[in-house]
């Protein structure tokens, strides 16, 4: 089961491998970026659940990159950890002041990185569960693992709210059947294409009249329309 998935960006490849090689071991996902244009669109399409980033990049640079992440609907929540060269005060400042969640100056420790991502996505998760998101008639208690649909609970099994909680993290967001897949693998399950499929599904069907709300996108995959924006 994948930890997560985290995005590298850095345009020194021995540093993508390193952190690659090291937070792969650790059981996360990794894709890599070499460039800050990369990254943006990897954000877009990958949809991370961390991005570690370089400050001085060819192009857009990281300062830039995060100043995107943290100031877009859907990618504002993402946790960013800056990873640079740089150790000027006023460079760290800045990263922080943008939404930066951690800062790692290069040399670094794998060991180090790898509990900062740790500790970074504990923090992020643990903001996320506690919340209380509401979307119109739905409703979700993510710590209570409740559904409730014009203020009648929705019996969903533990896939079927994992790959709630996937949609709704993001609304608007195309997710792909493997990156559902990726995010909702648990303890002893195997989910495939067609799995994907009859959960989502029966899913619409236990969301009632809010089940309209998880669009197909022919080709790709699935994503969650907020009706407060319909």
């Amino acid at each position: 089961m994948s930890k997560g998935t985290v995005l590298v960006v850095d345009d020194e490849e021995d540093i993508l491998e390193i952190v690659r090689y090291n937070l792969s071991k650790e059981g996360y996902r990794v894709i890599c970026a070499e460039s800050g244009e990369q990254a943006l669109q990897k954000v877009r399409t990958d949809s991370p659940d961390i991005v570690i980033l370089d400050l001085m990049l060819p192009g857009v640079d990281g300062l830039d990159v995060c100043r995107q992440i943290k100031s877009g609907a859907g990618t504002a929540p993402i946790p960013v950890i800056m990873l640079t060269a740089r150790t000027q005060e006023a460079d760290m400042v800045v990263g922080f002041e943008l939404g930066a969640d951690d800062y790692i100056t290069k040399p670094f420790s794998p060991r180090v990185l790898s509990a900062r991502v740790k500790a970074v996505l504990r923090r992020s998760r643990a903001q996320e569960s506690d919340a209380v998101q509401h979307f119109g008639d739905l409703v979700i208690h993510a710590e209570q693992h409740e559904v409730k649909v014009q203020g009648k609970t929705a019996d969903l099994t533990a896939m079927e709210f994992r790959i709630l909680m996937t949609l709704v993290r993001r609304p608007g967001w195309v997710f792909s059947r493997a990156q559902i897949m990726d995010t909702t693998q648990g303890d002893n399950t195997v989910v495939t294409d067609r799995s994907v499929d009859v959960h989502i599904v029966s899913l619409r069907r236990k969301l009632g009249s809010c089940g309209e709300c998880i669009e197909t996108i022919r080709g790709v995959g699935y994503r969650f329309r907020d009706p407060r924006n319909a």
